[in-house]
């Protein structure tokens, strides 16, 4: 009798691990500074597209920046969940991925003061791919991927609890 082994394309990836900061005018190089001094990497500054009057909001004034990390995915994200104490709210997650902040940068382990920078937060997102998600995006021979793709919330926790030993409330 063969015995039934877990499918390899079913198993979930870190695709990437997201750092963002919104802010505008003064706050904003600042926020460009502080991502510079974490990742080591070049910012990109962010537009708005639409125009929001209670806010001082209009079109193309940049109001946030952020840097993506895909490579050293795992070092970043077991940073930034130790300086949210690695606890999570299931209200965090959705479909493919999950969000938390981070109130002050320097929670992170190995981070310093900066005074030029002052006290600031920023926003983490983790994307989540099964293998086979790039027929999706390539550009010949473009397929189409079914629901089953979708990587649901409780795999997700399943997924944390497992590698990251991070707990959800």
């Amino acid at each position: 009798m063969k015995q039934k082994t877990e499918n390899p394309m079913r198993n979930i990836k870190i695709e990437k691990v997201v750092l963002s900061i919104g802010a505008t005018a003064d706050n904003l190089e600042k926020g460009v500074k502080l991502l510079k001094i974490i990742t080591g990497r070049k910012p990109a500054k962010m537009k708005s597209s639409k125009r929001i009057p209670s806010l001082g909001v209009r079109p193309n004034l940049e109001v946030g920046t952020v840097v993506t990390i895909r490579k050293d995915s795992l070092e970043m994200l077991k940073k930034m969940l130790i300086a949210a104490s690695n606890v999570l709210s299931k209200k965090q997650i959705s479909e493919n991925n999950f969000s938390f902040g981070i109130k002050e940068y320097i929670e992170i382990p190995g981070m310093e003061y900066q005074r030029d920078v002052g006290i600031m937060g920023l926003d983490v997102t983790v994307v989540f791919k099964r293998s086979g998600k790039r027929v999706k995006l390539k550009k010949i021979k473009r397929g189409k991927i079914p629901k089953r793709q979708i990587i649901p919330k409780e795999e997700i926790i399943k997924f944390m609890e497992e590698n990251f030993q991070t707990k959800f409330v």
